[in-house]
């Protein structure tokens, strides 16, 4: 506990010592009168306002606040909330990923209880799984003729091989006792798939989901911003366009909370399962 404690001092502490580094670094450390005219210009800035062009954190602030106060507004196909794009990107994320558990699990045990089926599925896995998602992109557009499809589309294949490799790892690590034992006793196969394997292995398993999830949340960002629409990447690269820095940064920041809080859902329940040394 008293660990705890400390490190959480630690954080605040670091926390802190960045806030008052950002608020320095923005206060007058870079006035816009002596930036060029034409990117004063650009940044929305005058020389006369004497500020930097990076908000500061009381900026950020203020503009968090605003965002609570009113999330969910709809002013038209550019201009809505940040609670609204928020839901659009976690919604497609959750679908992708979890047609991804729906086919990643059970091949995961078949390539963990069957050898055969583990080296004639190797090939395929091994030239599929370094293709980087967003290069599944334009093809997914190009078929499914729907941008918001395709980006369930490139959710569920970045989803998919940690899930199916942890899977496969876990079960095929199953201690050869409890598989013997269970053998002598004539369990079946389904059986002892659910009570003997699956509570062995669902540790590995969480675990390969918990890294879904991750690269799940940091690929939706990458390809809203190509197909636009809707979505917290979406929201991220309008607000570039329209040269709101400071929205730019609360969307960053909102980016990161939600990846951490579906990380950690995940880890409560991979310790959870995971058995005591």
């Amino acid at each position: 506990m008293a660990v705890t404690w400390r490190a959480a001092l630690v954080s605040l502490l670091l926390f802190g010592t960045f806030i008052g580094v950002w608020h320095l670094a923005t206060r007058g450390g870079g006035p816009v009168a002596s930036m060029d005219p034409e990117y004063a210009k650009l940044v929305g800035a005058t020389a006369s306002q004497g500020k930097s062009a990076m908000p500061g954190p009381a900026d950020v602030g203020l503009k968090i606040w605003q965002h609570l106060k009113d999330p969910f507004y709809d002013r038209g196909s550019n201009d809505k909330g940040l609670g609204i794009q928020l839901a659009y990107s976690i919604a497609r994320v959750m679908i992708g990923y979890l047609i991804a558990v729906a086919v990643a699990i059970p091949v995961g045990f078949l390539i963990g209880m069957s050898p055969l089926m583990s080296r004639a599925l190797d090939p395929f896995i091994q030239v599929l799984k370094p293709i980087s998602p967003l290069a599944w992109m334009p093809l997914a557009l190009y078929t499914i003729k729907d941008s918001s499809l395709s980006s369930i589309f490139v959710i569920f294949i970045c989803s998919l091989w940690p899930m199916l490799i942890n899977t496969a790892f876990g079960v095929a690590a199953v201690r050869k006792e409890w598989l013997n034992v269970a053998r002598t006793l004539e369990v079946g196969t389904f059986r002892r798939a659910f009570t003997i394997i699956l509570p062995a292995a669902a540790p590995t398993i969480l675990t390969g989901m918990r890294i879904s999830i991750g690269i799940a949340w940091l690929v939706i960002v990458a390809a809203e911003m190509l197909v636009g629409g809707t979505g917290i990447g979406y929201f991220v690269w309008n607000e570039w366009n329209n040269l709101s820095i400071t929205n730019v940064i609360t969307a960053i920041l909102v980016i990161g909370v939600v990846g951490m809080v579906l990380d950690q859902v995940l880890a409560r329940a991979t310790k959870l399962v995971t058995f005591p040394e």
